[in-house]
């Protein structure tokens, strides 16, 4: 399966000899790099149920391909966020449905760094994003 673009980019910065350190400085970068969702966009509709940090998310179809954006209040998440959307931007909804959270994160070499309830977080924000692709 091909990777969307930006998700090329993320393995490319994230694979390598990097330090536990280096890593969090660069998932907290990806996560500033989030388009920010005003407070009216922050509703309860979009809250992301199943994660310990609030999430929101909002998906949009254009020309047949999804587009997801999202906020967090945790900046460790909005980051792991900021790589779960890297990967599905621009994806179909049948491609959506095949995305598996725990390779991804393993690709990226963050999945010793995901905790069990940020792994059921990030999970909790890619049923989301595939009931909205439905």
């Amino acid at each position: 399966m091909s990777l969307p673009i930006n998700a090329r980019t993320a393995l490319e910065t994230f694979t390598g000899s990097l330090s536990w350190e280096e890593r969090a400085r660069l998932l907290m970068q990806w996560g500033e790099r989030l388009p920010p969702m005003s407070d009216e966009e922050k509703t309860d509709e979009r809250l992301v149920d199943g994660c310990e940090s609030k999430v929101w998310l909002v998906g949009d179809v254009i020309d047949g391909r999804w587009q997801f954006r999202a906020a967090s209040d945790a900046r460790l998440i909005r980051g792991l966020v900021a790589l779960l959307l890297a990967r599905v931007n621009g994806l179909s909804s049948q491609a959506l449905q095949e995305v598996d959270l725990v390779s991804w994160f393993t690709q990226l070499g963050l999945s010793r760094q995901l905790s069990p309830s940020r792994s059921n977080g990030l999970n909790a924000v890619l049923q989301k994003m595939r009931q909205l692709a439905g």
